[in-house]
């Protein structure tokens, strides 16, 4: 199919690589005996088909008030360089997914005053710098959740004066994105979403209310939006409204499956989290400090990567049903790093709620920090002796002098991360040493002997 599409553009712009289409204009804007940027008008009536006839160097195509019903496949595929596509007030009905492709150059389609029903949006990853995106006056009756995904750089989004009800969650994320993800200040949006028949609910209600806010990314071309309750009857969202409104909204509300989790090294965990509340809540996950970094054992340097919160992408979500959302993160081959404190993160347009799951690992992984040896002299102190495990930790501290023949000891087991107990046997200055053992009732300990 490639082949053919190819072999027919080369033919395409060979014949008629700098000539006019049929019943066309076209013009040099900017320029004079053959140069500047070449634009191309048609607005006959008679047009029934996309001509395929343009100029190659064409940067703005304008096909106004044609007999055009539908736009096909590759459609636009010899017009690389097109930066401007107006497909306005014509009869199109569909469009086909791949209508737009190679056209990467592409900054502004306006398909206003046509007969659409439906729009492919994943036919938009094929424009990755549309910046400008109008759909005014068509017959759009909703917007699938997936339409997000292929918007993030469109600025200006008309959909005015269509058949509008509910706003997907995911696309009042885009134009108001958390604050933890963003990278950059968030880009202003223009939106158009006047003369559509909302329902009186939670989204539409929110986004006019942030439309308001001071400093806010959104912009709305007409606040004068109107709404219908599912009695029937239709009121205006104004001032005095939006706040009454707003009570439809529910702050979610996040149950973990268990608050604490503990497992092995080198074995498999699923942490999951369920969340409530309406519009349906977003989830996201994040990750703490690691374990060993909490009361015990206090890291030095707080800019150490592994103390900072991570945000982790490597999860799925699902939503079986409107106000409600389960998300589930797995962790393969547990390491000693793995363990410590993850939170689970869910986000509507009424605010944010977040709940923590611990994650210990047990294991015999063992990390010397330090060991000093001093000297049998008297008055002598011992530096502090470190050891860290997958989760356990042992330190401790002696000193003083030795009595001839004999040997001092303090003893510091830890069970599970902490200090348990802790006994002395005498005075005494020298080696340093942390040893793990397993006891076969209590499981792993940790023992620092001074001696």
């Amino acid at each position: 199919m490639y082949l053919i599409i190819f072999v027919q553009v080369i033919h395409c712009c060979f014949l008629v690589a700098h000539s006019c289409p049929a019943l066309c204009t076209c013009v040099n804007q900017g320029g004079s005996n053959g140069t500047g940027l070449r634009s191309v008008l048609c607005s006959e009536p008679r047009m029934s088909a996309i001509p395929l006839t343009a100029p190659a160097d064409t940067i703005k195509l304008r096909l106004e008030k044609t007999s055009i019903s539908r736009v096909p496949r590759a459609a636009f595929f010899y017009l690389s360089e097109l930066q401007f596509l107006w497909l306005t007030y014509n009869s199109i009905t569909a469009i086909h997914p791949s209508s737009f492709l190679n056209l990467k150059a592409l900054r502004e389609l306006r398909l206003d005053g046509n007969l659409l029903s439906t729009f492919p949006w994943e036919g938009l990853r094929d424009t990755p710098k549309l910046c400008t995106l109008g759909l005014h006056n068509n017959r759009l009756s909703s917007l699938p959740a997936h339409a997000a995904l292929f918007l993030p750089s469109v600025t200006y989004l008309d959909l005015s004066s269509n058949r509008l009800t509910t706003l997907p969650s995911e696309l009042l994320d885009l134009w108001h994105p958390p604050p933890g993800q963003l990278a950059a200040p968030a880009q202003r949006r223009v939106l158009g979403l006047h003369d559509n028949v909302w329902q009186c609910e939670c989204q539409i209600s929110m986004l006019l209310a942030l439309s308001k806010s001071h400093g806010s990314p959104v912009v709305l071309m007409d606040q004068l939006l109107t709404c219908s309750h599912n009695q029937g009857f239709s009121v205006q969202l104004g001032d005095s409204l939006v706040k009454a409104d707003m009570t439809q909204c529910q702050r979610p509300s996040v149950q973990p499956l268990a608050t604490q989790v503990t497992s092995t090294l080198g074995s498999n965990v699923m942490l999951r989290c369920d969340a409530t509340g309406y519009p349906t809540p977003v989830l996201s996950w994040t990750k703490a400090a690691s374990i060993y970094n909490t009361e015990c054992c206090q890291q030095p340097d707080n800019k150490d990567p592994e103390t900072q919160p991570i945000n982790l992408d490597s999860f799925i979500q699902e939503s079986p049903r409107v106000g409600i959302r389960w998300s589930i993160i797995s962790l393969n081959g547990l390491s000693y790093k793995d363990a410590g404190e993850y939170r689970c993160q869910a986000r509507n347009m009424a605010g944010t709620a977040e709940a923590p799951i611990i994650l210990r690992v047990l294991g015999a992984r063992l990390q010397m920090y330090k060991d000093t040896t001093t000297s049998h002299r008297e008055g002598s102190e011992r530096e502090p002796v470190e050891c860290l495990g997958a989760g356990l930790v042992c330190r401790g501290q002696g000193g003083g002098d030795a009595e001839p023949g004999k040997r001092g000891g303090t003893t510091v087991n830890s069970h599970g991360g902490f200090p348990a107990s802790t006994s002395h046997g005498g005075r005494g200055a020298g080696t340093g040493q942390c040893s793990w053992h397993r006891h076969p009732q209590k499981g792993l300990s940790s023992k620092l002997l001074l001696w």
